[in-house]
């Protein structure tokens, strides 16, 4: 099967991405503690653009089950090496297709869905997928309330392989898109200092059948 450019582009840049230290982890550890509040061990996890796994393994022992997906196999490759990679069901995938084997009582997209091409589809996917009363966790970078100057540079950055394709996301059009999906917005964080990459809790309707 032949490869999309964005999937050529994270198998390019896996192992560099795996090796970049975390910019803020005070952050993602208060990420990891909301989320980990969030969920019960009866839980069934999907988690959609797992990466190199780090996330998925801090937060598979909270749960009866983690499988977590990335359409990039030097991803997947990654994260099934590292300690503890035991406990998550890691797949390649891209997201539409991992959405089989549902219904799911919790799906997690952090940092991904800004890439994925149609997002009401998908959005409407993963709301069909989950369990009536289950929830959709995100973070998702919405780079188009960046400042203009900044903007600017990613054309470039794209043209010189710095930079994958991805949605110019504004926050209040991405709030939009999970509720015209069937959610109602529970909670809306922001973890660190970056605004404009915002950590949203939906949750399907516990009347819910679709």
């Amino acid at each position: 099967m032949s490869q999309t450019k964005n999937q050529r582009f994270w198998n390019r840049i896996a192992a560099r991405y795996a090796a970049r230290p975390l910019k803020n982890v005070a952050a993602y550890e208060a990420m990891l503690a909301d989320v980990a509040a969030r969920l019960t061990p009866t839980d069934h996890v999907l988690e959609i653009g797992c990466g190199t796994g780090g996330t998925a393994i801090r937060l598979a022992p909270h749960v009866a089950q983690w499988r977590a997906t990335d359409f990039s196999s030097e991803m997947i490759r990654i994260a099934r090496a590292k300690p503890g990679a035991g406990a998550v069901r890691f797949e390649v995938t891209d997201a539409a297709q991992a959405l089989g084997g549902g219904p799911f009582d919790v799906i997690c997209a952090f940092n991904v869905l800004h890439l994925v091409e149609d997002l009401p589809d998908l959005l409407e996917r993963i709301h069909a997928n989950l369990a009536p009363g289950g929830q959709l966790i995100c973070k998702t970078w919405c780079f188009a309330d960046l400042p203009w100057r900044v903007r600017a540079l990613f054309p470039v950055f794209r043209m010189i392989g710095l930079f994958p394709v991805a949605r110019p996301l504004h926050e209040h059009a991405f709030r939009q898109a999970v509720l015209d999906a069937g959610f109602a917005i529970e909670d809306h964080l922001v973890f660190g200092n970056y605004r404009q990459n915002p950590y949203i809790v939906a949750r399907k309707s516990a009347g819910s059948t679709v």
